[in-house]
């Protein structure tokens, strides 16, 4: 059985890719890894919230999918969009890595606490930068696009102090030794699906491939988790220019579900933590969010996308 397998070309991608391709190879089936240029990798000059396309990290590998030049697409679970088009499914989430944001420094002695506002810490996500203000105003962004090493080298060239990243990323690429603070996840709550690596497929792909993937690589408590945190953000309709957040955790047969939305300023932020048995994962994700919108988050999401336009 051959898996012609989508990825973007930078290195953490081809990373995860190259080890779901060694899951799979490890059942006895052949794969060819198909490299793919994204508009998110293509837009190196504006920020995601700026591109305005829906799926930046996933649109290019959707229409292989789409033509059959592929069989299933890798993808960080964090980069897909809350809706799929009918034809796409999501076959199988990898098991989670440790969720947190955090930073990462030349000075291990960099604490976001103790920045002024001279200080400057890349990141280009929204919520990111939102988060920031909120929690730690002493401090000034810039904005960071480039794939991981290409940041770290400007790291490195002192055009920042800091970057702020997903743990999961840095472990992956083995810069752990840089990592000066982890953000607290209670607060800093991460983006929906930070930490686990999504596979797609098209309906049409074959059955028996379809079940190979999920018997191999998907991990059921991740998955309910994640079933959760896009039903969230289906509702709210969030994506890489809202800032929302949603993290889910399982403690015994209960889903917990902390979830949220911030103001691009910091200055307004509503956040609610909610419980279901695990079988209602979905459900669970939707009443979190239309209770959201009865405390007025709709209100946010309304001058959040003015700004943007």
């Amino acid at each position: 059985m051959l898996f012609r397998i989508g990825t973007r070309n930078s290195k953490l991608a081809l990373w995860q890719t190259e080890w779901v391709a060694k899951k799979l190879q490890a059942t006895g089936a052949s794969v060819e890894i198909v490299k793919i240029e994204t508009t998110g990798d293509k837009i190196q000059n504006r920020s995601i919230s700026k591109i305005g396309s829906k799926g930046v990290f996933t649109e290019e590998l959707e229409i292989a999918l789409r033509t059959n030049a592929i069989d299933i697409a890798v993808h960080s679970a964090k980069d897909m969009p809350s809706t799929l088009d009918e034809d796409f499914s999501l076959l199988a989430f990898t098991i989670r890595e440790q969720a947190q944001d955090v930073v990462i420094s030349y000075n291990k002695q960099f604490k976001l606490e103790r920045a002024d506002n001279s200080f400057l810490v890349g990141t280009s996500s929204t919520r990111r930068i939102a988060m920031l203000k909120r929690f730690y105003p002493n401090v000034k962004t810039i904005d960071a696009r480039g794939n991981l090493q290409t940041r770290m080298k400007k790291l490195e060239q002192g055009e920042y102090d800091a970057l702020i990243l997903a743990y999961a990323g840095i472990k992956r690429m083995g810069y752990e030794a840089f990592i000066c603070q982890h953000l607290p996840l209670d607060t800093f709550v991460p983006a929906v699906g930070q930490g686990s690596i999504a596979i797609e497929c098209a309906q049409t792909l074959d059955q028996d491939k379809k079940l190979l993937v999920r018997q191999t690589l998907n991990d059921s408590p991740t998955e309910i988790c994640l079933i959760a945190e896009r039903s969230f953000l289906k509702v709210l309709q969030g994506g890489c220019s809202i800032p929302v957040f949603g993290l889910a955790t399982l403690h015994g047969n209960t889903l917990k579900l902390h979830a949220g939305i911030i103001s691009l300023d910091g200055k307004q932020a509503l956040t609610l933590i909610q419980e279901a048995p695990i079988d209602e994962a979905e459900r669970l994700g939707k009443k979190l969010a239309e209770n959201l919108i009865e405390q007025g988050a709709d209100k946010i999401l309304s001058e959040i996308r003015a700004k943007q336009l």
